[in-house]
């Protein structure tokens, strides 16, 4: 894994996307925290990538402006609202679907908010990633992400009426439910650096299994 992880890290950087390894959650989180400056507004990709490791948590007690859609009690409104102020954010922060072996970074949206961040306003974005999320190439993870990642996320959203059939039979079926959350796929091959533009994704690989 190491040997994958390394090989994968000098892939990134030759798409000048710079990449780190950590070990495990903890310094996943520690890693995150240390790359964001104090009083930062902070935006979010919603990840249970993020919230497992604990970044969630210390955004919200920590001293920034932390722009999060999902927190409780939220109105429609008020969730509109904050994901158009994370595009001009100072740091958006989230997870991905998958990472392939030859440096892309693959993402499929419902919404769009996500990855419409991660492409391009705020001034710096950190994408997290367990290495569950490592797949061969881009066929690989497009079915992944279909069959795998995205039934399993609208199953933690039991309160969509009507139910996108694959949370129901657990399978991609190319729904046109109102709920589909395969809307919007993205596919970040590289980055731009030269003497007007720099790179602004920083991708941090996490040793253990994180998110979905």
């Amino acid at each position: 894994m190491e040997q994958m992880v390394k090989e994968l890290i000098k892939k990134l950087s030759e798409n000048n996307i710079s990449a780190c390894y950590v070990k495990n959650r903890g310094e996943a989180l520690e890693k995150v925290i240390s790359m964001i400056p104090e009083t930062s507004i902070v935006g979010f990709g919603d990840s249970l990538t993020l919230k497992q490791i604990g970044v969630v948590d210390r955004l919200e007690q920590g001293n920034y402006t932390f722009l999060n859609p999902w927190k409780p009690g939220i109105s429609v409104e008020e969730n509109i609202k904050l994901k158009k102020q994370s595009l001009t954010s100072d740091v958006f922060v989230t997870g991905t679907n998958a990472l392939t072996l030859d440096g892309r970074i693959v993402n499929v949206d419902g919404h769009g908010n996500r990855v419409a961040a991660m492409l391009f306003g705020p001034s710096k974005v950190i994408i997290v990633v367990g290495i569950n999320k490592i797949v061969e190439n881009l066929e690989e993870a497009l079915k992944k992400i279909r069959n795998k990642t995205a039934p399993l996320n609208v199953k933690q959203h039991p309160d969509l009426t009507p139910m996108p059939p694959c949370g129901i039979t657990g399978v991609c079926n190319d729904c046109s439910s109102p709920w589909r959350i395969c809307n919007k796929t993205v596919i970040i091959e590289r980055e731009y650096n030269n003497n007007k533009y720099k790179p602004i994704i920083t991708v941090i690989i996490v040793g253990e299994e994180l998110g979905i």
